[in-house]
């Protein structure tokens, strides 16, 4: 485009002269006819490069909905693997796919800029770049954002380093971790890249829900391992909280805590923030923990725990902190499946068929 643009605006420079007197010769007219020809093949050839731009973004949309229903599918898994379920939560190949489909991406910007420096050096009239150019910046632009937006995910649950094998529970005054990956390997070197943690960023409207402070560093400078396998990683480590004491309550009353909810159903989350900056593009990229709860002894974390596999056994909302407002009823096959991946979990071997025929007659007489 760029050769055919210049050949075209050498020839106009050179044999464009209007004037009534030119008009009349017939060798200025067959010049004019060689670059109206001109004119046209370069329109052609312009309309040409934006219908491929057209038809990539049509196939990257399909993709990226592809990619979206995968994410899905990873999410469910590690919420499985999260009660014990023997499943594959390996991020290695969508992070692949979501990085090649970001480079294709970036590179379709890298291509509209150039038309559009191309456009600021020719111009004429019903110009397809004048056009088409803007609408293409404006669908590529909600591309990116949808991609980088669910390409944002927490990979590791906040996890104390216990050896019952039970996360999404936490302990105040107890170290635990937790870890965000961006799924686009893609960054700008030069720009530093902050990710911050919160705790109950948009707490639900339940009267006595207790606040929490998170006491070590909220906040890290994301940076790329030398290695570019290592991937781009948030990594939150020997994390503790610490709860906000209501100033209001008075001497022997429950204070923070009083409320329709006890300790143990009381469901919390952590935020990751991200501000990304990469080939002129810049946002602030936000992801969730599943609920998790909090609980200040030993001796609750039975109650904790069943907590943990009711919600994760039946929500479908990750966010839904008020879900033990109205917990909902479970079916025995589908609990009975969660208590086989318990066992398998802890002595790597599930609950036979008369192990849990057992377990529903205690249950269910």
């Amino acid at each position: 485009l760029e050769d055919l643009q210049d050949a075209f605006d050498f020839c106009f420079k050179v044999h464009y002269q209007p004037g009534q007197d030119k008009n009349r010769d017939p060798q200025y007219t067959r010049q004019l006819q060689v670059l109206q020809a001109k004119l046209q093949n370069l329109d052609q050839q312009r309309r040409n490069v934006l219908a491929q731009m057209q038809q990539l973004l049509g196939r990257s949309e399909t993709l990226r909905e592809l990619l979206h229903q995968e994410l899905g599918d990873w999410r469910e898994r590690q919420q499985r693997s999260c009660l014990g379920a023997p499943t594959n939560t390996q991020l290695r190949p969508l992070e692949t796919w979501f990085t090649e489909l970001g480079q294709g991406l970036f590179q379709l910007q890298k291509l509209l800029r150039a038309l559009s420096e191309l456009r600021m050096k020719v111009t004429y009239e019903r110009d397809p770049l004048a056009e088409e150019t803007p609408l293409l910046q404006q669908r590529l632009q909600e591309q990116l954002k949808h991609l980088l937006k669910s390409a944002f995910v927490v990979e590791q649950q906040p996890n104390t380093p216990n050896p019952c094998k039970r996360p999404l529970v936490l302990r105040t005054s107890s170290k635990f971790s937790t870890r965000a990956r961006l799924l686009v390997r893609l960054h700008d070197r030069n720009h530093r890249m902050e990710a911050k943690i919160h705790i109950d960023r948009d707490p639900p409207k339940i009267k006595g829900f207790r606040k929490f402070n998170i006491l070590t560093s909220s906040s890290k400078t994301l940076l790329a391992g030398d290695s570019p396998q290592e991937g781009l990683i948030c990594d939150f480590q020997y994390l503790t909280l610490k709860e906000q004491k209501d100033s209001r309550a008075g001497k022997g009353s429950k204070g923070a805590s009083e409320g329709p909810l006890v300790v143990t159903e009381e469901l919390h989350l952590i935020t990751f923030t991200l501000a990304y900056a990469y080939c002129g593009l810049e946002l602030e990229l936000e992801t969730s923990t599943l609920p998790f709860v909090i609980i200040s002894n030993n001796n609750q974390l039975s109650s904790a725990w069943a907590s943990i596999l009711w919600f994760n056994m039946l929500s479908s909302d990750p966010k839904a902190q008020q879900f033990f407002s109205s917990p909902p009823l479970a079916p025995w096959p589908r609990l009975a499946e969660v208590l086989s991946w318990q066992f398998e979990s802890v002595v790597e071997r599930g609950l036979s068929r008369d192990h849990l025929l057992m377990l529903g007659e205690k249950l269910f007489g």
